[in-house]
């Protein structure tokens, strides 16, 4: 274990390759996809953990120069020349930017001697840092564990739908503006569920809302409840079966199912010269297991509904689009404005 963290924090404070904006994402998004890894297996190769990995993905953090460099070499390419170079540690506040110009006429560059600033780190870390409460490495943060229920199946359906786990993280990607309203009620449930504040993550280059919870008992929790870490489609996620055995528990999961891989599609066409419009509900999901349960609960409602192509269900007829929004409804704002459009 001892190698271990010092690999982890040498990969963590050694010099840093900057990217021009949303560059390092399609690096890292592409060296996953030709190496054909998971985000904990991607994590262990570059001797890191999960949730640096994903920050650097998220672009939160600017990834480490000996991390490209392994990267490269596993996907035989070579180092990519749009990249910048610099120390670790190299911003500074403005607050500093004073008393980092009087370093920087001692040492040449900012944040003094880097040798001697690693060297006294490691010290530090070997005698006293790796011992102290750290989220990733030695806590196991506390969540309030609730008991199986409508607002819990409802949850594991949101995470099916549009989550991710890891190791130590659990991460649901909405939509920014389209997501918005619903966004606040996922936030709002989790804080009911697990007594836990997410990390609210407003991604600028991408349209997305990164709704973040890092508690390794959660991500314990889920798995044990029967969620999967990692790739949910190549492990053939499912809805758990202590969701199946009840029927009001299907009807929640499947609502959050469809509040974030679901549609409210707006079909116009145009007959003897004039226009109709009508509203169909789509689900997609790449999984064949959660495609036939869902249309299992379907049938057990009543909802007559047909497969598109390998990877959709429709919810065509007008009636049983409203015995949809009637039986299992929505808390998604997003899809209420369209249906009543």
């Amino acid at each position: 274990m001892g190698n271990n963290i010092r690999d982890m924090a040498k990969m963590l404070i050694s010099k840093r390759a900057i990217f021009p904006e949303q560059k390092q994402r399609k690096f890292i998004l592409g060296a996953k996809k030709k190496l054909n890894l998971t985000w904990n297996q991607l994590a262990k190769m570059l001797n890191i953990s999960t949730r640096n990995l994903i920050d650097w993905k998220n672009e939160k953090f600017s990834i480490s120069l000996d991390a490209v460099k392994i990267i490269s070499k596993k996907i035989n390419i070579k180092v990519p020349r749009d990249i910048q170079i610099r120390e670790p540690f190299w911003y500074v506040t403005k607050g500093a930017r004073k008393g980092g110009l009087a370093v920087y006429k001692k040492y040449g560059r900012i944040g003094g001697d880097p040798e001697k600033r690693k060297k006294k780190w490691y010290e530090w870390w070997k005698q006293e840092g790796r011992f102290k409460p750290h989220p990733i490495i030695n806590v196991s943060l506390p969540i309030k564990k609730p008991k199986e229920s409508e607002n819990l199946a409802e949850f594991f359906g949101i995470i099916i739908g549009d989550g991710g786990i890891s190791k130590y993280q659990l991460v649901i990607t909405l939509h920014k503006i389209d997501d918005l309203e619903y966004s606040k009620f996922v936030n709002n449930l989790i804080k009911k569920l697990f007594g836990i504040v997410p990390d609210i993550y407003y991604r600028q280059s991408y349209s997305v809302i990164n709704i973040t919870i890092s508690r390794i008992k959660l991500v314990k929790f889920c798995v044990k409840m029967g969620l999967k870490i990692g790739n949910k489609i190549q492990q053939g996620i499912d809805i758990p079966k202590w969701i199946k055995n009840n029927n009001q528990y299907k009807i929640a999961c499947l609502k959050g199912l469809i509040d974030t891989d679901g549609s409210v599609i707006i079909h116009k066409y145009k007959s003897r010269g004039k226009y109709y419009t009508y509203k169909k509900i789509g689900f997609t999901s790449r999984s064949p297991y959660l495609l036939k349960s869902v249309s299992t609960i379907l049938n057990d409602l009543n909802i007559r509904h047909r497969f598109m192509k390998k990877y959709d269900i429709r919810i065509e007829a007008q009636k049983d689009v409203e015995r949809y929004f009637k039986i299992v409804g929505t808390h998604n704002p997003k899809h209420l404005k369209r249906y009543y459009k």
